[in-house]
């Protein structure tokens, strides 16, 4: 098989900080590959390098999108700064 697109949702939740390498590095080797690949996930981390636009929705609502720099540097919405500082602190 040779999909075009995959999709993730949370794939790294509940796994120990060695298996969450290890998929976050496959889906990057597909990323590198120039595969589409959708991810809902909390590790920005890997969002912010793999990434070519980030999307924060809140209650089903998009609140704001770009590419990652400028979502993780100088988000407009007030929720994205108060989810991104939250991130910041906890590691």
């Amino acid at each position: 098989m040779k999909p075009e697109l995959m999709l993730f949702d949370e794939p790294t939740s509940a796994l120990g900080p060695e298996m969450v390498g290890e998929v976050i590095a496959v889906m990057k080797e597909r990323v590198d590959d120039g595969m589409t690949v959708i991810v809902v996930t909390h590790e920005m981390g890997f969002a912010r390098s793999a990434a070519d636009r980030l999307v924060m929705f809140d209650q089903g609502t998009v609140l704001e999108e770009g590419p990652p720099e400028k979502f993780m540097t100088d988000p407009a919405h007030e929720r994205t700064r108060a989810f991104l500082r939250r991130i910041n602190e906890s590691g």
